[in-house]
């Protein structure tokens, strides 16, 4: 069993209960209220600007040459194509660009972000990797479980079909092969380093989406 293998199946009961959120739940039944999905796809986007950073440190950072381009791609697209969703979607719910620029992140969000970015800067380029890879792995599961038992005419079509896509599940695959040979070649001490941060990271994806689903605002 490859290292990948093994955490995303250590994984699972987190897994699990990221499938059976309400916002994923109603997601799938076409039923979550506009304004949620509105409040989500606002702090996606500002949780993308932060991701696309730790990309780019990851690429900076990275030994070999083919992880290097593949962060930096990753880090283009998150700011490139995914905002084009988030712009179009942005469009079709009336918001302007002012609306857009004054949002502010989310506990969670910030939380999220700042994580992934110190571990980015800070912690060794194994653990690093690990704390990125949920961001596409469990997407692309929830995307995929989603366009499974999205109910026809399903407002959010758009959204589930760019997580189902070919082209989101190739990039998966080759980041988890980066994060396999990093794995293979870790000391001991790093491999327990890269499942803590894989874990924590499945665990904010929760959050991020129990929070949308909440529309958390800061309590003071």
């Amino acid at each position: 069993m490859s290292y990948c293998e093994g955490v995303w199946q250590q994984a699972l009961p987190r897994r699990a209960a990221i499938l059976d959120l309400p916002f994923n739940r109603e997601l799938a039944a076409g039923t979550l209220p506009r304004e949620t999905f509105q409040f989500y796809m606002l702090q996606d986007s500002l949780y993308l600007d932060g991701y696309s950073r730790a990309l780019s440190l990851l690429s900076a950072r990275s030994p070999e040459t083919d992880m290097m381009l593949e962060f930096a791609q990753a880090a283009q697209v998150a700011l490139v194509v995914e905002r084009s969703l988030h712009e179009s979607v942005f469009r079709e719910y009336g918001l302007d660009q002012s609306v857009v620029d004054a949002a502010e992140p989310s506990p969670t969000c910030l939380g999220y972000v700042n994580f992934l970015i110190a571990t980015a800067h800070q912690a060794s380029i194994e653990e690093a990797v690990a704390a990125v890879l949920p961001c596409f792995w469990v997407y692309e599961e929830v995307g995929n479980v989603i366009h499974g038992r999205a109910a026809a005419g399903n407002p959010y079509r758009a959204w589930i079909d760019a997580y189902a896509s070919d082209e989101f599940a190739a990039a998966v695959r080759r980041v988890i092969g980066i994060t396999d040979r990093l794995a293979l070649h870790a000391s001991p001490r790093a491999v327990a380093g890269m499942t803590r941060a894989f874990m924590r990271s499945v665990q904010y994806e929760w959050m991020f989406w129990d929070s949308a689903y909440a529309r958390e605002t800061w309590p003071i």
